[in-house]
């Protein structure tokens, strides 16, 4: 698949950081893609380390590996050229805010409660942080993206995260809102729309806008749907030019070639199928816990989620969370979040996990 440039929308590469758009960063030994069968260009050990059986790991991996890049641009539906690869969304995040974000100078958005990650990286690069809270009414979160665009023009906002479907809310953001907003914030932002669960959504990709919305990026990875947290493989799909300047930005050989290994493995026909049918599974779970929990004693509200979660607020968190505990379920206490003094975030797992669970919360006032 090749990449269509809408020129009517305005190049992305004005966003860039001016003191990095002619950066060429670091050329690793593997970046020149030469032929040989001798190779004494990376300073590497000629012998196989004993635990290696095929002696491959002495080798330093590929920057972007071409097969996976291949791979996953066929997955989310882009070009190759249009996607980045790194150690899971948390260094794509990184990229981003150290490419895009001058420090000491510009801002990012984002919309508390959600994935913590943006505030972090934002906080280590000196980027300034605007919190645009989603609202809650009669049990939907929503983005107020009239105030995000006002904030985006007037605090010298370069990026703007949206994460939908939400985490930890579950909802889905109106693609609709998206669109029009990555067009009043031409050449002013990037619109980052984070979408680590979107396969269990039934709704669109934002993948299909970056070509004709160049300043939109999507976020995705393989650690949610595909089952794959420990490899950390997430990819950053946004406009060929500017995926090139994050790819100069990007640390060297930041994949380990197992997990590349794992990944192909991971995204073969077969397991692509057993994916399909487990993320069919997951909703029926999802929407199950929460019929079963809605209106039980305790429980104030389960909320209707996109995601592999749920988001449950209670009477008293504490009591519901120690009851958890006591039968050995772990969930993520949400009470330390603004908006959520009284929430639990409980990670959908088997059948027999969710029933426990969902017997253990409607077991009493909690």
């Amino acid at each position: 698949m090749n990449a269509i440039v809408d020129t009517a929308s305005p190049s992305p590469l004005v966003l860039v950081r001016e003191d990095l758009r002619d950066f060429a960063g670091y050329r690793s030994a593997r970046s020149d893609r030469m032929r040989g069968d001798v190779w004494l260009n990376a300073n590497e050990s000629p012998w196989p380390n004993l635990s290696d059986r095929d002696g491959a790991l002495r080798r330093y991996p590929d920057p972007q590996p071409q097969v996976l890049c291949d791979a996953l641009a066929t997955l989310y539906g882009c070009a190759p050229e249009q996607l980045l690869v790194g150690r899971g969304s948390d260094e794509c995040i990184d990229v981003l805010v150290r490419a895009i974000c001058r420090p000491g100078g510009d801002a990012i958005i984002v919309n508390t409660p959600t994935f913590g990650m943006y505030a972090v990286n934002a906080r280590l690069h000196g980027t300034r942080i605007v919190d645009i809270p989603l609202r809650e009414r009669d049990g939907e979160w929503r983005c107020d993206f009239n105030a995000v665009t006002e904030a985006a023009l007037t605090q010298g906002v370069r990026l703007v995260f949206l994460c939908s479907p939400g985490n930890p809310t579950g909802a889905l953001l109106p693609q609709g809102e998206i669109i029009a907003l990555a067009q009043r914030l031409q050449s002013r932002a990037l619109v980052v729309v984070d979408e680590a669960y979107i396969e269990f959504a039934d709704a669109p990709s934002a993948t299909r806008l970056i070509d004709t919305q160049r300043n939109i990026v999507v976020l995705r990875t393989l650690s949610k749907a595909h089952a794959l947290a420990g490899a950390r493989i997430g990819s950053v799909i946004a406009d060929a030019q500017l995926i090139e300047v994050l790819r100069r930005c990007q640390a060297p050989y930041p994949l380990p070639a197992a997990c590349v290994d794992e990944a192909l493995r991971a995204l073969a026909p077969h397991a692509a199928l057993q994916t399909r049918t487990r993320i069919a599974q997951v909703r029926g779970e999802r929407d199950r816990l929460v019929q079963q929990l809605a209106g039980s004693p305790g429980i104030r509200r389960a909320y209707p989620s996109h995601g592999n979660f749920v988001l449950v607020c209670f009477d008293d968190a504490q009591a519901a969370l120690d009851r958890l505990l006591a039968a050995g379920v772990v969930v993520r206490d949400m009470r330390a979040t603004p908006g959520l003094e009284d929430a639990l975030r409980i990670s959908l797992g088997t059948p027999e996990q969710n029933a426990l669970v969902a017997s253990i919360l409607r077991g009493g006032a909690a």
